[in-house]
């Protein structure tokens, strides 16, 4: 089982505070993070790469007009060192692993990052895997991706199941041959331009539930070995 890592497992709003003491309205917040992750993914369709930090930090600058200085832009991205996990993160890690499931993260995001803030949320003994796209290249959601993180856990596409809050990564695993989850906490609808997710819920441990209610055996089925 792989999570998606910001904003499934990690809440950004303290960083709608650090927008606010910079001079940028705090509402601004979602827009950053939607143009963060078009970036990330238009430098992935150019064929180019760019680590997190430094696509974050871009699209902070561009959506402050140039404004902001190094000291403002770094305010906010040291924030990601204080975000906690979401209230839901931790009882469906631990309904998974009640069901023997074996749990990794998979991120745009640095490793690193990841690492820590599983650390501090007290989450890192709940997850075996941190993998980053970092090692490849290339931001999700491309299949490339999907095949990395595979071999990393070392399971076939149909033993294993992304669960994330963004439409768009569920998509790509699937047609990665993943299982999908997807929890509606973030987006509310799922896009119909997307393969519709395995598995939907409100929340993450809805959709931990219903992962491990799957007939065992069945292709896609998480809990097989």
């Amino acid at each position: 089982m792989a999570f998606d890592v910001v904003e499934t497992l990690m809440s950004l709003e303290p960083l709608r505070l650090r927008f606010t003491e910079i001079g940028l309205a705090p509402e601004l917040l979602e827009r950053w993070f939607d143009r963060l992750l078009r970036d990330g993914m238009a430098l992935t369709l150019a064929g180019d790469y760019e680590p997190f930090p430094n696509v974050a930090a871009a699209a902070l600058r561009t959506l402050a007009r140039g404004e902001l200085d190094d000291d403002a832009i770094a305010h906010v991205l040291t924030g990601f060192g204080d975000l906690p996990a979401h209230p839901d993160v931790e009882p469906a890690m631990q309904i998974l692993a009640d069901a023997g499931i074996s749990l990794a993260c998979l991120s745009n995001g640095t490793a690193e990052t990841t690492t820590q803030f599983l650390q501090r949320n007290e989450l890192a003994d709940h997850v075996d895997q941190v993998i980053s796209v970092a090692d490849i290249h290339s931001w999700k959601p491309p299949i490339q991706v999907y095949e990395h993180a595979l071999n990393e856990i070392g399971h076939a596409a149909s033993e294993v199941a992304l669960v994330a809050v963004h439409a768009f990564d569920c998509h790509g695993a699937k047609r990665a041959g993943l299982t999908t989850g997807w929890a509606s906490r973030l987006e509310g609808h799922y896009a119909d331009v997307f393969l519709p997710a395995d598995v939907v819920g409100q929340d993450l441990t809805e959709v931990a539930r219903r992962l491990t209610a799957l007939p065992t055996g069945k292709p896609g089925d998480p809990t097989r070995p």
